[in-house]
């Protein structure tokens, strides 16, 4: 540990998550895994894979990208980021890709929790399965056509669903690589 790091307290301990000061800051960390992969899925016809469900800390349905967290189930313990990018891809929305490019990664939010998100590029998609999650999901998959993702974008937002920032910067990168 670096010296100029002040000392992990953990103020309270669920089962997901934990709620720790460091110094006067405090933050969440999850209890299992500070990782997690987002996916920008493709299909050849330029279409971008999303799905929307509600999420209870926001009180709203949410558009976001396919993603998950790494390893957070003993089960799982040891999963590489590809593996758990194709295993959130197959059960959100039933497409397997046959082209992976991992983009790059960063933090979710850096004020609040210390988790990293993996970002893949999928291209080459097949659908294999129904999709919609586990279980305790309820997912909604949509395949929006890039050239009219911000019409469909403003459309969800104006309806009340929320629209995570990562489908906006996917659109941008999808422009920019063709």
């Amino acid at each position: 540990m670096d010296s100029l790091e002040p000392q992990i307290q953990v103020l309270h301990g669920g089962r997901f998550l934990e709620l720790v000061q460091a110094g006067r800051w405090e933050y969440a960390r999850r209890v299992r895994s500070v990782s997690a992969v987002g996916v920008i899925a493709v299909t050849d016809q330029r279409e971008l894979i999303v799905v929307e469900q509600y999420r209870i800390p926001v009180a709203a349905r949410t558009l976001e990208l396919p993603a998950g967290l790494v390893g957070d189930q003993q089960h799982l313990s040891g999963e590489h980021m590809l593996q758990a990018a194709k295993r959130e891809l197959l059960e959100e929305t039933g497409y397997e890709a046959d082209q992976w490019t991992y983009l790059f990664d960063g933090p979710s939010s850096a004020g609040l929790t210390d988790e990293m998100v993996h970002l893949y590029l999928a291209r080459g998609l097949r659908q294999t399965a129904a999709g919609g999650g586990e279980e305790t999901e309820n997912i909604t998959v949509h395949k929006i056509a890039l050239d009219g993702l911000d019409a469909f974008l403003n459309a969800q937002r104006m309806a009340g669903v929320l629209v995570d920032m990562k489908i906006r910067m996917a659109g941008y990168l999808l422009d920019r690589r063709g």
